[in-house]
């Protein structure tokens, strides 16, 4: 079967092409066929689908189908999932079976979609490339002897790869947009707070998003449209109206107003990289866009002040893994000191001691005020620039990372050079503002991603402009060939 979009494929079951079932079916074959090769999936809930899909049939069959109803998704391995597993990715919860649902995947269900299994990621949702995962690096389908970026790596991987048509991320740092950009499909990170994180495991509660990853803007939209939204047990759930956020899709974009910040296309950025971005502007001049530089001066107190925050946050949500109440338990502890050093030594990864031991540090007594205190006023800074910026822009406008997808093993030694590979990303984080990573290019065979950043709870824009790119381009079109 051609690749096809949501959108599509919703047009197919509605008409009769196929039913919920067989497309269920196919894609759980694709899943057999090529996870080897991608280590996309940790999870695979074929019997659980085939249900879902049976039942999405009758839906159909009866004239009471949503948008979504009977189309297979994957959700990244950090929403928990009732009576599935829920690792994310650790030896730590590699035996945790979930009481009870995520928000976002409470409503995927209720929206009618069908669950194709969990996705790989980074360690508790810890790194920029995958190589983190307790089951092993998931593998770009673009290069399988290169890292799909992290920590939403093996969603990203799913749909690059045809494996599943849409799936659920999530962006602490860049999480999403990074690995869409790696792997050449569309992620989107909604305002903080625009979707419940109620029932997503923690990694950094002020920074963590879920959001959707697709083929293209308009699938993404429908995504959204079904995660978003007000939820009372989430007390950082934003009470804001949800629009339909594909209303607005077909907007022209004559007059809008980007910004093009110079500290974004500065020194590291890889030069075809910039050129690949400069053609995106061009297209979109020709949509009837105007481009404006503008200033984010803090942008080099990013990477510190995110890694300082972040830290801290991870080192007090991870204190709950102790061995005591569920999760990995070492063999005969000699007593209860002795049982959460050698349960956390032995079930925690590298990556994730290096945060904890730098999160602990920086809120312990005596470095508080010059390590966590200094960077919470430095992130009100970082975040006071965009909001300067975007009281004469509509949207700012960067490559989303300074690379192509690199070599594995390449950074995994070199944490500092490994963090500056979210040099572009972080900033929206630390804001907590919507952006998008859509398909811009190629460099060497490889996807280059375009990122675009909204004001507050403006995720509609962002999709507006990647549905009309989208409209003019086919890099979103693109498959690798080993997966066609």
């Amino acid at each position: 079967m051609k690749v096809k979009t949501i959108a599509e494929l919703a047009l197919g079951l509605a008409r009769g092409d196929f039913t919920s079932t067989e497309l269920t079916q196919y894609y759980l074959n694709r899943i057999k066929q090529f996870n080897n090769q991608t280590q996309a999936f940790i999870t695979i809930t074929e019997d659980q689908a085939l249900a879902a899909a049976k039942q999405a049939d009758t839906c159909i069959q009866n004239k009471q189908a949503g948008k979504l109803t009977g189309i297979p998704i994957a959700h990244k391995d950090i929403f928990c999932t009732l009576g599935i597993k829920t690792t994310c990715a650790s030896k730590m919860l590699d035996n945790f079976i979930a009481p009870y649902n995520a928000t976002v995947v409470e409503k995927l269900n209720e929206a009618g979609t069908v669950m194709l299994g969990k996705t790989n990621m980074d360690e508790f949702a810890m790194g920029s490339s995958n190589e983190n995962s307790f089951y092993g690096a998931a593998s770009n389908p673009w290069d399988l002897q290169r890292v799909p970026g992290g920590s939403s790596g093996g969603s990203a991987v799913a749909v690059a790869a045809d494996l599943a048509p849409g799936v659920t991320g999530t962006d602490t740092g860049g999480s999403i947009r990074q690995p869409a950009a790696f792997c050449g499909v569309t992620g989107l990170k909604p305002t903080y707070g625009r979707v419940s994180r109620w029932g997503m495991v923690a990694f950094a509660s002020s920074l963590d998003q879920a959001g959707p990853m697709a083929r293209t803007a308009e699938d993404t939209a429908l995504l959204l449209n079904a995660m978003a939204g007000f939820d009372e047990k989430d007390s950082t759930s934003a009470n804001q109206t949800v629009p339909d956020f594909s209303a607005n899709l077909d907007n022209k974009l004559q007059g809008m107003k980007i910004g093009i910040p110079k500290q974004y296309f500065a020194e590291g950025l890889d030069s075809n990289i910039e050129q690949t971005v400069q053609d995106a502007i061009t297209e979109l001049g020709k949509l009837g866009c105007t481009f404006h530089d503008i200033e984010l001066p803090r942008t080099k107190l990013a990477i510190p002040t995110y890694y300082v925050i972040a830290s801290a946050e991870c080192s007090s949500n991870l204190s709950r893994f102790d061995g005591v109440r569920y999760g990995y338990r070492c063999e005969n502890p000699a007593d209860l000191e002795d049982l959460y050093k050698r349960s956390r030594g032995d079930a925690f990864g590298s990556e994730v001691k290096r945060r904890i031991m730098l999160g602990t540090y920086v809120l312990s007594e005596g470095y508080y005020d010059a390590y966590y205190l200094k960077a919470q006023k430095a992130r009100r800074l970082i975040k006071q620039d965009f909001v300067d910026a975007f009281e004469s822009v509509d949207l700012i406008l960067s490559p989303t990372t300074p690379t192509t997808a690199f070599k594995k093993g390449e950074k995994s030694e070199d944490p500092i050079t490994m963090y500056m590979n979210d040099i572009y990303t972080i900033g929206t984080n630390l804001a907590g503002l919507p952006g998008i990573s859509i398909p811009a290019g190629f460099v060497g065979g490889l996807p280059v991603g375009l990122q675009l950043t909204a004001p507050y709870f403006e995720e509609s824009r962002l999709l507006n402009i990647g549905y009309q790119f989208q409209q003019v381009t086919d890099w979103h079109q693109h498959t690798p060939d080993a997966f066609k």
